[in-house]
């Protein structure tokens, strides 16, 4: 019962990379005038604000700097295979770019294959880095106390839900959930009062990648209690205690009693296309746990061409297992421009991070991309302030928000947890027997740093 990628997807990646690796090929110093750039792009076709705001500030950069260049070199893939992408390129100089769109989870396993370098000595210089919010800096700093990114931007998550289906479910139009059986709750009314649509959707398996693990089960592991996944006293890995095998057996609840969408179509790598693009915009999901961004899809800078958004979706605080304090929890993560270690133009591709990071292009790109803000300067700002409905909720969940371990083994952990995720959706493992097997990966993946919870 396990789906595995299908082989077309999988050629269709393949051909893909090598497409872009020959672009890339040459050395991104055999142009001494040209900084390459190689960011993700989104894989919903019609939804291209990034590439429209990059486009801007290559624009800004060239006329500033005549005779200097910036080649984009979007890479349009899911998470996980956009990392495995990137990372093939900058293994080579003849085939590192200049600079890269970095997820910071992903920042420090980079770190520790040699593939970025640091950026302290540039950043010692730039009068803008005062302004980054330390939780911000820490997100991008190595095990070597050294700065590898610059971040412009992180996010939050909480509970978005479509008043309309509500309304027809005889649920509270401002709804607060207080417990996790609130939640199902209000699932549960949905499928039973409003046929043919999704109750709840909660992200899951190996296919949506951090999708699944960050904002899936970690928004429900760090909603139960002290049972963390990496204990920074000991250094050691947390094994599937209580509080995980309760996250799992969260997510198989949601799959075994039909709440969520079809398991093939949670399983999917590009369902979170369809939740932004088709399922919440046409009123065929009543639930989302997802995060702060949403609001692009759907504004004049997104795909969706749905004005009535920020009216037909309420927002509530995913809360903790049974309530307890703090009561409400969330994820924060966020992306960063880092430069690689075999990047041939560093200092040009430092001064295009300059530019992207002036306060008004931090502040236009926060807007646009519907990030929550790093930058002290760029919260204060009205522009931002009053950028998208729910910015001010969305910024207030920063309270109770979680960080995932920055630790180089992490993307090991995370496809462990996918795959444990994976197998209560699908109905091959009870939330016990998948913990179990998690811990075995576990103890292979780090090489026995774990200590029993």
């Amino acid at each position: 019962m396990r789906p595995t990628a299908p082989l077309t997807l999988a050629l269709a990646f393949t051909l893909s990379a090598a497409v872009g690796l020959t672009a890339c090929s040459g050395g991104s110093g055999d142009d001494p005038d040209t900084v390459k750039v190689v960011y993700k792009r989104s894989t919903d076709n019609e939804n291209r604000f990034m590439d429209r705001h990059l486009e801007a500030m290559k624009r800004q950069f060239e006329k500033a700097r005549p005779g200097k260049r910036v080649k984009l070199v979007p890479v349009q893939a899911p998470d996980d295979d956009y990392a495995a992408k990137t990372q093939q390129m900058m293994r080579s100089a003849k085939t590192a770019p200049d600079l890269v769109y970095e997820d910071t989870f992903r920042i420090g396993s980079d770190i520790a294959a040699g593939y970025l370098r640091p950026l302290d000595d540039r950043l010692g210089r730039w009068k803008e880095w005062g302004s980054f919010q330390d939780t911000a800096k820490k997100a991008v700093r190595g095990p070597d106390g050294r700065t590898y990114g610059v971040p412009d931007g992180t996010d939050t998550r909480g509970l978005w839900y479509n008043r309309a289906v509500f309304a027809k479910a005889g649920l509270p139009a401002d709804w607060r959930p207080e417990n996790w059986a609130d939640v199902l709750a209000a699932a549960r009314t949905v499928k039973r009062k409003v046929p043919g649509v999704i109750p709840l959707n909660v992200y899951t398996g190996r296919g949506p990648g951090e999708a699944a693990v960050m904002q899936g089960f970690e928004m429900l592991l760090y909603g139960t209690g002290p049972d963390p996944l990496h204990d920074p006293r000991t250094g050691k890995w947390v094994t599937g205690g209580r509080g995980f095998q309760d996250a799992l057996e969260f997510v198989r609840t949601v799959y075994a009693d039909r709440l969520g969408p079809d398991p093939a179509d949670a399983l999917d790598p590009h369902i979170t296309t369809r939740v932004a693009g088709e399922w919440l915009p046409e009123g065929r999901l009543a639930i989302a746990l997802d995060g702060s961004w949403m609001g692009q899809h759907w504004t004049g800078e997104g795909s969706g061409g749905w004005p009535g958004w920020s009216r037909e979706l309420g927002r509530t605080a995913m809360p903790t297992q049974y309530g307890q304090s703090p009561g409400a929890v969330s994820m924060s993560g966020g992306w960063a421009w880092s430069v690689p270690a075999k990047a041939g133009n560093a200092d040009l591709a430092f001064a295009f991070v300059e530019t992207l990071q002036t306060r008004a292009n931090a502040t236009r790109w926060c807007v646009v991309g519907a990030q929550i803000a790093v930058r002290e300067d760029v919260a204060a700002d009205p522009g931002y302030r009053d950028s998208m409905p729910g910015v001010e909720f969305f910024t207030g969940l920063v309270r109770y928000t979680h960080y995932r371990p920055a630790l180089p083994v992490y993307p090991r952990v995370s496809a462990a947890i996918g795959e444990a995720m994976e197998r209560v959706t699908t109905g091959d493992a009870s939330a016990a027997e998948a913990a179990r097997a998690y811990d075995e990966r576990l103890e292979e993946v780090t090489d026995g740093a774990v200590a029993d919870r």
